[in-house]
């Protein structure tokens, strides 16, 4: 498992930074003159690091909205309550604020520096593209609309929105530009500014080239030519292991760990339960993963007392002592963040594989390879330490090939099915494979309509039960952006939950 060490000091410049407001978008990049491009390079990726780990309701709903955990207490966010809550304002100032405009500024200061190479700066500016593309995907994978063009303009506080599809062509338009500056052959932002590589300007190239595939696969329904020829350009490229893959590495000591320890063991409240989605799928899988993930109930709803897996009622309040507790390695405060897997773009080749486009390989052994290098990942997370209610043994621990084997024969990829079973088997292992990344889960959910996910018991629900398909706008769109909102709202086909992005074809019908 790779572990990437976040410098101490790297934390203290990014902290001196970080007194980022709303107002910080009004002020001019050029004029931070007094802070160096590094720490904001830095502030950007522990941004939206922490944001995608975060557990936190109010800023990322997703381990919700992707239906990994319940709710005990506050059943609203699992129950797509965006109307009432201020969540999607909280997820758009984050990105815009300290992820994008860091970048932007850290960009501007790149420009102005003499004393920078300028094959060196050509890398530098290439990792910020590359940044501001990942942060931009996810806005406009959340929203549709989003201001692009005329975005983080001081001078410009109403910005108008632009094409959710013209905006994704361009950003693979960036991002291809961006993978061919880091090829330069030059080094780019130091080890110590870079905490996600530190400084490997060849593993930026794996992990730019995997971003590319994840954002290609989107295009799927909507555009297949251009998701084929991106992905068979991409696939040779990207990563080819697990140790190659994205991942934010928190601290053991405050302010800088790991935000799911934080929200989970530090404040001592009990918020969260397995969801009764996941767990019925891995127990049905006689999944090993159970044993590293959850914690088992003595007593089941049947009356039994045999120990078993039970999660609580997606969307309604569960009562903690009566289901499956988060446990293990990810819980730790050190635990390190996966921002965009191996597993995932293994599960890419097996979707790209299927669907018979030019990538090395049969998408049976990619979906073997997806599934095999997840478990392993636990396997040897759970062996190198993990915060426990319950202990799993040695055995269960340590997910051996036996295990794997057993595994991929009782949940076999279907060869000689048709292309809809081979895609609902790629899709169903694929949410597993992505437990905790909650935004890719639910992308994914929204493309391929598996697995089947449960309806929130909410009547007063936005969309009627239905589980949502995008995120409303931030009312202080509503309120301060109004006309530039009214279009938008109107381009996308309404600005409700249920609305349909430009990607996503369809309603899905596997629902309970």
């Amino acid at each position: 498992m790779r572990k990437l060490l976040l410098p101490l000091l790297v934390f203290a410049l990014v902290l001196g930074s970080c007194k980022d407001d709303l107002t910080s978008l009004n002020e001019n990049p050029k004029g931070a003159t007094d802070v160096p491009a590094d720490p904001l390079f830095s502030n950007a990726l522990v941004s939206l690091g922490t944001l995608n780990t975060s557990v936190d309701y109010n800023i990322n709903m997703f381990k919700f909205m992707s239906q990994y955990w319940a709710a005990t207490t506050y059943a609203d966010e699992s129950q797509y309550n965006l109307s009432g809550r201020s969540i999607p304002s909280n997820y758009w100032s984050e990105i815009y604020r300290d992820v994008l405009n860091d970048l932007k500024e850290s960009s501007a200061l790149v420009a102005e520096n003499e004393l920078i190479p300028d094959a060196q700066k050509t890398v530098m500016q290439a990792q910020i593209e590359v940044m501001q593309v990942m942060a931009y995907h996810q806005l406009v994978t959340v929203f549709g609309d989003i201001p692009y063009t005329e975005a983080l303009d001081a001078d410009n506080p109403s910005p108008a929105y632009d094409d959710d599809a013209t905006i994704y062509s361009d950003l693979m338009s960036r991002l291809n530009a961006a993978i061919s500056d880091l090829n330069s052959g030059s080094s780019g932002f130091s080890a110590a500014a870079d905490v996600y590589y530190d400084g490997n300007v060849g593993a930026w190239v794996k992990f730019a080239n995997s971003l590319k595939m994840r954002m290609a696969i989107q295009l799927s329904d909507a555009n297949a030519g251009a998701a084929q020829t991106a992905i068979e350009a991409a696939s040779p490229n990207a990563f080819q292991s697990t140790g190659e893959q994205l991942a934010l590495q928190f601290q053991s000591a405050q302010p800088h760990t790991n935000p799911v320890w934080e929200d989970v063991i530090s404040t001592g409240r009990n918020d969260f339960v397995a969801a009764n989605t996941l767990i019925e799928m891995m127990n049905n899988n006689d999944d090993p993963r159970r044993w590293i993930h959850f914690t088992t109930v003595d007593t089941t709803s049947d009356g039994t007392d045999n120990p078993r897996f039970q999660g609580g009622l997606y969307g309604a309040s569960n009562g903690y002592v009566d289901f499956s507790h988060i446990q293990g390695p990810l819980i730790q405060p050190s635990f390190e963040g996966i921002l965009l897997g191996y597993d995932e773009v293994e599960f890419i080749r097996a979707e790209a594989a299927a669907r018979g486009w030019n990538v090395s390989g049969t998408a049976q052994s990619h979906y073997n390879e997806a599934i095999t290098a997840d478990m392993n990942y636990w396997s040897e997370a759970a062996q190198s330490g993990g915060i426990w209610e319950q202990e799993p043994t040695a055995a269960q621990k340590e997910i051996d090939q036996g295990e794997i084997t057993t595994y991929l024969t009782n949940n076999p990829y279907p060869v000689a099915g048709s292309l809809p079973d081979q895609l609902k088997a790629i899709a169903e292992q694929k949410w597993v494979g992505l437990y905790m990344q909650g935004l890719q889960a639910w992308t994914d959910w929204r493309r391929l309509d598996h697995p089947t996910w449960n309806f929130a018991e909410n009547p007063g629900a936005d969309t009627e039960d239905d589980i949502p398909t995008r995120f409303i706008y931030p009312v202080d769109e509503q309120n301060l952006n109004e006309s530039n909102w009214e279009a938008a709202a109107s381009a996308i086909g309404g600005d409700e939950t249920s609305t349909l992005l430009f990607w996503d074809a369809d309603y899905a019908s596997s629902v309970n």
